[in-house]
């Protein structure tokens, strides 16, 4: 089947296939439309250029491709600039629309069928809708927008039979005549509809595709289009008399500042009760130590001494200390594979809820200091299960320099759980001084490294672009059918990259590379961070396991300020090797080892002026050094802030007065 723009993603088309695409706005159920449509059996792969991963499978013997939810098509962001390419490209046009939001979703649709191709609308969730008492008359929506409309309840499978066949019945909807003369006279040149109506609304990529210069006329056309929509939404949805139910109420409260900020900290300390304590404790407990370290470490080594010595350098790379198959297998599966099942669990009932995008909206606010919007939260929650884990979720932000500035905070400022553990089981007898000198000094390199990083990293971050569904109570077969496929590609991703650690480690001990790298750190650990010589291994160890360095430090005789040092330092330091890795996978090894090297910078300088502040102020032997230590970081903190501010107000095009 020939088009006139190509996806740009290798699928094999069989003969006479039709190329179904999948649109719509976030949270309309998109996914589980796309679930059950082609069934298990689909793939996924990385859009060209881009870490956003696209899924596509088979219905019948036409192929059907999802996209990612988007608010129109056009050059915003990378998932509307994906979204547009692969609808561009289609043959039938699968829109998904919230019916409890017509107002907005049906944007998206009136653009869509503007472009000419054909288009079947899926009016789903019309259950939400009854709740919040609207009533919708699908038959005149058929007739107002020309294509076919088929309600449906997805998270119940209503409706959703009728699309295997239905979608043969999609057609091409209604245009507006006077855009419709521009688009016929624009396509005989481009010989494409859709392509025409970008190059109006003034898509600079698509425009110089054809070597033209882009249009003018976005926003008459957008000004048009959300008449056409307020129009078709004011005959067919009609309001009962039934009130806001408890969902309503608690869903605005979730997204105001004075009561969500409250349910946002009930929330997240439920959370740390059930992964930071209870998974990270108990179950851990029987699944590294009791099961695997119990267990399958000795009967691996049982079976590798029939063979080869143990005390050789192969049987030592397979499995001594960190052993490709003792560390290796108990590491992911005995200590990492239960904390981000238990955060993929709580991810998935946030989603299914309807409360993740309040979450983002909640916190949108101070994020934006940073470079950031409220998405970036879903990853940086996700950091304190698993900094690995989340360098990969930061594909759901909206541009590369957001992704960018997320990845390099996480790998610098946020302690995974199993660390976190460590660190609070050592602070806890120090008292409350030393736990705010710790917690201050990281949160104030998190508000200074990200708006140094928001001031001089080219380019601008995308706005806040999310949906509000209703809450609802999470669905049990969703949310375990999320975990289980999140956890088990994470699984996948992970274990070769904790397998090669494993292997560069144990090279490195077998060779004295290891100890040499612990010599080396020597004169920096005892001279300017003021630690004795033996806590240069704590942090070579740190490079393997986050974890791993913390712990290092339970044996040894130190102060109390000086395990906040090193505890401070490590929290800075390189995340562990499994980390490093998928930074460079994501964002490749000139940008990864750019990001590593400046986690080294960071972490000793921060560790050493600590260290030195503590020493003249008399924190070393006493607490009376501590406020002002805190004092001294809180001060720079809002140093760099204000010198930011400035530097940001004299951009030119700035907009700021």
């Amino acid at each position: 089947m020939a088009h006139c723009h190509d996806t740009g993603i290798k699928i094999n088309m069989p003969e006479n296939a039709r190329r179904i695409v999948l649109a719509g706005n976030p949270n309309a159920g998109k996914s589980v439309v796309f679930n059950y449509l082609t069934g298990l059996y689909v793939d996924v792969s990385n859009y060209p250029g881009t870490t956003l991963e696209i899924s596509y499978g088979r219905l019948s013997n036409n192929v059907i491709i999802d996209t990612p939810g988007i608010y129109g098509i056009s050059s915003f962001n990378d998932e509307e600039r994906i979204a547009r390419d692969i609808i561009l490209s289609a043959d039938i046009v699968i829109n998904v629309v919230n019916a409890a939001h017509l107002e907005r979703d049906l944007f998206l649709t009136r653009q869509i069928i503007d472009t000419g191709v054909s288009v079947l609308v899926v009016l789903n969730m019309i259950d939400e809708a009854q709740k919040q008492g609207l009533k919708i008359d699908t038959d005149l929506l058929t007739d107002l927008l020309g294509v076919p409309v088929i309600p449906t309840i997805a998270t119940k499978k209503q409706g959703l039979a009728q699309l295997k066949t239905a979608h043969i019945l999609a057609q091409k909807g209604h245009v507006d005549g006077e855009l419709q003369q521009k688009l016929t006279h624009l396509a005989d040149r481009l010989g494409s509809q859709g392509e025409a109506l970008l190059v109006l609304e003034g898509d600079e990529v698509i425009a110089s595709r054809h070597g033209l210069e882009p249009g003018d006329e976005r926003e008459q056309i957008y000004l048009k289009r959300r008449e056409q929509v307020n129009n078709i939404v004011g005959h067919v949805v009609s309001e009962s008399s039934r009130g806001a139910g408890i969902g309503v109420t608690l869903g605005c409260w979730m997204i105001k500042p004075i009561t969500g900020i409250p349910l946002l900290i009930i929330t997240m300390w439920a959370m740390f009760q059930s992964i930071g304590v209870f998974i990270a404790g108990t179950v851990v407990g029987i699944t590294e130590e009791t099961i695997l370290i119990g267990f399958y470490e000795p009967a691996v080594r049982s079976f590798i001494e029939q063979f080869i010595s143990l005390d050789s350098n192969l049987g030592f790379i397979l499995t001594g200390e960190f052993g490709v198959l003792t560390m290796t297998v108990t590491y992911v599966l005995g200590l990492l594979m239960p904390l981000v099942v238990g955060f993929y669990f709580f991810l998935a009932m946030f989603e299914d809820s309807g409360y993740l995008p309040r979450i983002a909206t909640l916190v949108d606010r101070v994020l934006t200091g940073i470079g950031l919007n409220g998405r970036a939260v879903i990853p940086l929650i996700l950091g304190f299960g698993c900094v690995t884990m989340a360098s990969i979720t930061t594909r759901l932000l909206g541009s590369d320099r957001e992704r960018r500035i997320t990845i390099f905070l996480m790998g610098l400022t946020i302690p995974c759980s199993a660390q976190l553990g460590v660190i609070a089981g050592l602070l806890a007898g120090f008292g409350p001084g030393y736990i705010a000198l710790y917690a201050l000094v990281i949160l104030a390199v998190l508000v200074i490294t990200g708006t140094l990083l928001n001031t001089l990293v080219p380019g601008k971050s995308t706005e806040l672009l999310i949906d509000l569904p209703p809450l609802r109570l999470p669905r049990v077969d969703n949310v375990l059918r999320k975990t289980g496929t999140k956890s088990y590609h994470f699984l996948k991703e992970a274990t070769p990259l904790f397998a090669l650690g494993a292997l560069i480690i144990s090279t490195l001990q077998i060779t004295g590379g290891l100890a040499a790298l612990q010599k080396m750190l020597a004169p920096l650990t005892v001279g300017w961070l003021r630690l004795p010589p033996e806590t240069a291994t704590a942090f070579i160890m740190g490079i393997v396991r986050r974890d791993f360095g913390a712990a290092g430090l339970t044996d040894m005789a130190l102060t109390p300020m000086a395990t906040v040092i090193v505890l401070i330092t490590i929290t800075l330091f390189v995340p562990c090797i499994a980390s490093i890795l998928i930074i460079f996978k994501e964002r490749g090894y000139r940008e990864g080892a750019i990001m590593w090297a400046g986690t080294w910078v960071v972490a000793f300088t921060v560790g050493g002026l600590v260290a030195q502040m503590s020493a003249i102020f008399g924190g070393s032997s006493n607490t009376l050094g501590i406020p002002l230590v805190i004092a001294v970081f809180i001060a720079i903190t809002i140093s760099v802030l204000l010198t930011c501010r400035l530097l940001q107000r004299s951009k030119p095009g700035s907009g700021l007065s």
